[in-house]
């Protein structure tokens, strides 16, 4: 089991409130959420199925209840985005200099958002990340969309105010029409142009040197896919696995104090 450190509970607590059994009730008393929380982090890790949990640890049933609760009242979002202003804040993020991509998983069974793709079903992981390779934005897809779409979506999961000045990605990314909605919201998309492009050229080859550290956002998908249970999804709903993706976020937010 994943254990959390005592400082690292007490700053995301007040997001998991506790359940108590209704006032003259009979029954056994709940399981307390932090020792919920660390098994629901023991499942990420291991990406083992919820009824493979050791006789040990507390019932599968009630662990994925709670989890699937976190996961529709958004609470996992409210904590990324607690976490991530109280980094800015502290001057541990900065998003003048930010980086896009995402990673496909693959997809067993059906469910919400899958779509199919020459390596098979699956879902898109897009994350934005700062200068320092810190996750800003994360959010799942249906893997049969164009990244280049997906973009403005990305920042409706943006976990603080103020928005890049400069968002760089890779070839996927060139797109003039991109480009201008962006540059409406004050952020400088860039990206190297395609081989096969027709149209004008936009790009300066200088700002198109920031691309060289586009390794940073490779990096950060390396960490998450230490994560089992990210590189197949085995949930039928979309929430449930984005559940699980911020909950690797948090896991690296959370290591930055």
């Amino acid at each position: 089991m994943l254990r959390l450190s005592d400082d690292q509970w007490e700053r995301i607590r007040s997001h998991f409130p506790e359940e108590h059994l209704p006032e003259g009730r009979r029954g056994r008393k709940p399981i307390p959420t932090r020792a919920v929380l660390e098994v629901v982090l023991w499942i990420l890790n291991t990406g083992a199925q919820w009824h493979m949990l050791p006789q040990c640890y507390p019932n599968d049933n009630t662990v994925h209840r709670r989890f699937q609760h976190w996961c529709h009242q958004e609470v996992l979002r409210a904590v990324l985005t607690d976490l991530a202003n109280t980094l800015r804040e502290d001057g541990a993020l900065d998003e003048a200099e930010c980086f896009i991509d995402a990673t496909f998983a693959s997809a067993k069974g059906g469910g919400e958002q899958i779509g199919p793709t020459k390596r098979g079903k699956g879902v898109k992981i897009l994350a934005i990340v700062d200068r320092h390779g810190l996750p800003l934005s994360v959010s799942t897809h249906a893997a049969n969309h164009h990244e280049v779409t997906l973009v403005q979506l990305s920042f409706d999961f943006y976990m603080i105010e103020a928005k890049p000045e400069h968002l760089i990605g890779d070839r996927a990314y060139d797109s003039d029409k991109l480009d201008d909605a962006l540059k409406q919201q004050g952020v400088e998309m860039i990206a190297p142009h395609r081989a096969n492009r027709r149209k004008r050229k936009t790009q300066d080859g200088r700002r198109l040197r920031r691309d060289e550290r586009r390794w940073l956002v490779e990096r950060f998908f390396a960490w998450m896919q230490w994560r089992r249970r990210l590189l197949v999804r085995w949930e039928y709903y979309a929430t449930n696995f984005l559940g699980f993706v911020q909950l690797a976020v948090m896991v690296i937010l959370l290591r930055q104090f």
